[in-house]
């Protein structure tokens, strides 16, 4: 069982106060994702709960025993670092397998437990090389292995792939996303990335500034986000906004619309614009539109191939049932 709670927890350094007062619950079983800029406190919160950082105030529930001042190691959670922290001086094998050897397990039951996470992650091969013979991803994969091996009631995630190139990333994610269809185990996984947080989360917790904004599933983030911060940083390209008149139009001091909910023509439309850059990109294409007169610059997202350069005359008309409406507060109306 991995059911975390966390009851009117906060944290201070000196005078300063990085997390006000906090409440959350990850059931058991949860892939919960913590977002937000750098510097929002999400390393942070995930280091409380690992017993890395002192709580100022508040208490932490592991399964309904308060652990606020249980030891890390005795907290029966596993966490894997951006750095991976391995052993350059041991084998694959000896570094999955490093915490049941302090724990004084029987080799046996050792060797069993690594296996078994060796093939799970596709490590088989690798179990008598060296960190510096295997690749960032395949690192890792071993740090991960080092935390499977500890059958914890959940695994914690600081920023894992961000170490990574792109395209290991995407690799690195999905793995992680299989990883917890098997095991069924509680993930508290950190990042800044929000196309991470979309792609692997069944709940995604919003900081910023220590204070979580909205705490729901990708879907609802993206469909329903109950401030105009979320609406913002949730989704790829963001969401445009627009104040003013055209926003009074719906009642709104400031509508957003997304990218992908904006239709184009070269002829008529709501908004008249002047393109700025089209990124070509395959299936779909932004583009980068200026002159409005409403914002800075808004982006558009079409599908396939569209035929404008820049400096063309383009107009744009928002589906009208998908606007997002804000109050002078930021707040959905």
């Amino acid at each position: 069982m991995g059911r975390i709670q966390l009851k009117n927890v906060t944290k201070s350094f000196g005078e300063t106060q990085v997390i006000p007062p906090l409440d959350l619950t990850i059931e058991d079983g949860e892939f919960a994702v913590f977002v937000g800029p750098s510097g929002c406190g999400k390393s942070t919160l995930l280091r409380m709960i690992a017993g890395l950082e002192d709580l100022t105030s508040g208490n932490i529930e592991i399964d309904g025993d308060v652990a606020t001042e249980v030891p890390p190691s005795q907290r029966g959670l596993a966490m894997v670092f951006q750095s991976y922290a391995l052993y350059p001086h041991m084998t694959v094998r000896k570094n999955i397998g490093f915490p049941l050897r302090m724990a004084k397990m029987e080799q046996a039951e050792i060797d069993q437990r690594v296996e078994t996470a060796a093939k799970s992650l596709n490590l088989m091969d690798y179990l008598e090389r060296k960190p510096a013979d295997l690749s960032g991803g395949q690192r890792q994969r071993v740090a991960i292995g080092r935390a499977i091996v500890r059958e914890p009631a959940a695994f914690l995630f600081d920023e894992p792939l961000s170490n990574l190139d792109a395209a290991l990333r995407v690799g690195m994610r999905l793995e992680i996303g299989e990883l917890h269809e098997r095991l069924k185990t509680t993930m508290i996984y950190v990042t800044h990335d929000q196309v991470e947080a979309m792609t692997m989360a069944n709940k995604i917790v919003v900081l910023r500034a220590g204070v979580i904004e909205q705490v729901g599933s990708p879907l609802e983030l993206y469909h329903k986000p109950q401030n105009e911060f979320v609406a913002g940083f949730i989704g790829s390209p963001k969401m445009n906004f627009v104040k003013g008149p055209e926003a009074e139009k719906y009642g709104a001091a400031t509508i957003g619309i997304r990218p992908e909910h904006t239709d184009v023509s070269m002829t008529e439309g709501a908004w008249k614009g002047r393109v700025g850059v089209a990124e070509h990109l395959g299936s779909d294409t932004f583009i980068h539109v200026h002159d409005t007169g409403l914002a800075d610059m808004l982006t558009v997202r079409v599908t396939g191939d569209i035929s404008v350069k820049h400096g063309d005359t383009i107009y744009l008309t928002p589906q009208a049932d998908q606007i997002h409406k804000f109050d002078t507060q930021g707040l959905r109306l």
